[in-house]
């Protein structure tokens, strides 16, 4: 009993641990998961690429698909998980995997489940295994659906969905050092609870340029990292540009005729450059 499944990696537009409500946009980085099922009640992850990271959210998630859809017990698994996506950067890449692992686990049931359950397995999983504070449904439904969504993650509703302009690149800047959930200031992110409210209404008008530096301003702040990148990238015609989850990286939406320019003020190697993901169908 074979299954794969397939998400991606999402940026920033209100980051949704000071109210609980968040924004956030798909990109094209991918992860990739495969599981086969079997009978000896142990699951065995393997994170290729990434092998010291901890496993705990992947066994969650398979052991939770099981105890919500097996009809018997007993189950064990092999997971193999490839991604395109820098661990513990703000890029999303444990949405993208729980997303992932929860699509090969019900593949390999041969079961069809709504996408947006699938993602409520994955968010209790996250919090379950403590890598996200708030559950992250809305990366997690950028990370799967595409395109932008704006949601509350206390409820876990999708609020409004939306699309980004045509012709617009994704540049991230990704230092090489890395912000871990257990070391997040959460009372200082806390108290920036009104910038993060102005932000989610600029958000909700559509205004994600200036929702996401509103959202930068406050969360770089909270956690002592720079406005530089986002300062760097606006200066040089940027679409967009903020900090992504709690960073370190940073997001930058740009037309393609400024790409060289932007690029050219940052180092080659801390750079990643890519697509929008709006795949899914959306509905506004």
């Amino acid at each position: 009993m074979r299954g794969k499944g397939l998400s991606h990696g999402a940026g920033t537009i209100v980051n949704a641990i000071a109210n609980g409500r968040g924004a956030a946009f798909g990109v094209d980085l991918r992860t990739v998961a495969e599981v086969e099922l079997d009978s000896s009640g142990i699951i065995d992850v393997r994170i290729e690429g990434f092998e010291g990271e901890g496993t705990e959210l992947a066994e969650r998630c398979v052991r939770n698909v099981l105890e919500r859809m097996a009809k018997r017990e007993g189950y064990g698994a092999k997971v193999t998980t490839r991604s395109q996506i820098p661990i513990s950067r703000g890029l999303k890449s444990s949405s993208a995997a729980a997303n992932a692992i929860v699509l090969a686990t019900l593949d390999a049931l041969d079961i069809e489940l709504d996408l947006i359950k699938a993602i409520k397995i994955g968010t209790k999983s996250a919090i379950e295994a403590r890598v996200s504070v708030t559950g992250a449904f809305d990366d997690a439904c950028a990370s799967m659906l595409g395109g932008v969504v704006l949601t509350d993650n206390r409820t876990e509703k999708v609020l409004k969905r939306d699309r980004l302009p045509e012709g617009l690149k994704v540049v991230m800047h990704v230092p090489g050092f890395q912000v871990r959930k257990g070391s997040l200031p959460l009372e200082r992110f806390r108290a920036t609870a009104p910038a993060a409210q102005a932000a989610f209404e600029r958000a909700k008008r559509g205004e994600y340029k200036e929702a996401m530096v509103i959202n930068s301003l406050a969360c770089t702040s909270a956690l002592g990292l720079s406005m530089d990148p986002t300062y760097k990238a606006l200066a040089a015609g940027a679409f967009a540009a903020g900090l992504s989850g709690t960073g370190p990286a940073t997001v930058m939406l740009v037309e393609e005729r400024k790409l060289p320019d932007l690029c050219s003020l940052f180092e080659e190697k801390e750079l990643i450059i890519t697509e929008i993901y709006n795949d899914q169908e959306v509905r506004k």
